[in-house]
């Protein structure tokens, strides 16, 4: 294992700049909304306010975070490692989704680490330290390597949460006998239609709008990840600007509106995945996987708490989720979107602790 700092070239920087300054801008219709995608205006917003963000400030601040790299199965993995004062304290693992890093979870590490042993891996082909290069990137094979990362440390026994992909990735961990217990902000096969939903539940009413709605109105980007990355790659990874409002879409769209994604959040995602050109490696994991996203997965024993955020792009159900999940927790949240780590991080604190410690 060797630490890692992170580093990005002037030249790149220097390159950023110039092409922001240098946009080619669309024909704005009038009345364009968000439906039609992020609103320009807001868009020139961003891109100002992208172009005076100071890169050096926040590349200083991470690297204040005990950060290391490890080669395991040939790939090279990054990751953050943040030891408790406790000594006996209990590991955990957090697992980002998309369109996210590891530093989704930078306003949580402090307060965590009190409580936990932290490791917070890169999902291979997100930002730091770069794209995959090669194709067959799916759950069980990162499952496997974040596996192999936790025995290395000389972990043998760990808890576990994640959210969006990341959730995926961990509910693949909590079959495996090391993990005690997992964490879930979303159960991907547990929402309802309105087919299948008792409708004169709140919850599952809601499940079905949103279902409803994330497949007429918001699965654009899936459709053009799991058909055509290569397409988005092109894209995304000549335009800092496309690339910048491929990611404010998705945390404007699922989050909570009284609250959103910070903009430094906003502005170190976009950087970290302009800089090392991931757009595409990230892209690709919802051509290799997507078809299982809402399948009824293996039945899992191990405890599982589930975090349901009331702004979450989709809505789980404990029936749904029950069929093959062993649920020992389960909390309606009282706001928060899909991206809850950003959102409302002294919310998902302290229930991870409620989770875990009690």
């Amino acid at each position: 294992m060797k630490p890692f700092e992170i580093n990005i070239p002037q030249a790149d920087l220097d390159d950023l700049h110039r092409r922001l300054d240098q946009t080619r801008w669309p024909n704005d219709p009038e009345g364009a909304g968000w439906a039609q995608g992020t609103p320009q205006p807001r868009l020139q917003e961003l891109v100002g306010q992208w172009r005076d963000f100071d890169w050096r400030e926040k590349e200083r601040q991470l690297n204040k975070i005990p950060q290391f790299t490890t080669e395991i199965h040939g790939r090279e993995l990054h990751f953050l490692h943040v030891t408790s004062p406790n000594r006996n304290a209990e590991p955990l693992l957090l697992t980002h989704g998309w369109p996210t890093t590891c530093f989704a979870f930078e306003q949580m590490i402090e307060p965590l680490s009190r409580d936990f042993h932290l490791v917070i891996p890169s999902v291979p082909g997100f930002g730091l330290p770069g794209p995959t290069e090669e194709l067959g990137w799916t759950i069980p094979r990162v499952a496997e390597m974040f596996a192999e990362l936790m025995t290395r440390l000389g972990y043998d026994r760990y808890v576990a949460h994640g959210f969006d992909y990341g959730a995926k990735l961990t509910r693949e961990l909590g079959l495996r006998d090391e993990v005690r217990a997992v964490h879930l902000n979303q159960i991907f096969s547990a929402g309802v239609t309105e087919e299948a939903a008792d409708l004169g539940v709140e919850a599952e009413r809601r499940s079905a709008e949103k279902a409803y709605r994330y497949e007429f109105e918001q699965f654009g980007y899936v459709a053009m990840q799991s058909t055509r990355p290569q397409s988005v790659a092109h894209a995304l990874t000549d335009s800092p600007v496309a690339q910048l409002e491929w990611i404010e879409w998705a945390f404007h769209t699922w989050s909570d509106p009284e609250i959103g994604v910070p903009l430094d959040a906003l502005l170190t995602n976009a950087s970290l995945f302009w800089f090392t050109r991931t757009a595409g490696s990230s892209a690709r994991y919802y051509q290799e996987g997507d078809e299982t996203w809402g399948e009824l997965e293996p039945h899992s024993a191990t405890p599982t708490s589930v975090a349901v955020f009331p702004h979450d792009v989709g809505v789980p159900i404990r029936r749904m989720a029950e069929r093959n999940h062993t649920i020992a927790r389960w909390t309606e949240m009282p706001r928060g979107g899909h991206f809850a780590a950003l959102e409302v991080p002294e919310l998902m604190v302290r229930e991870l602790r409620d989770a875990f410690l009690l």
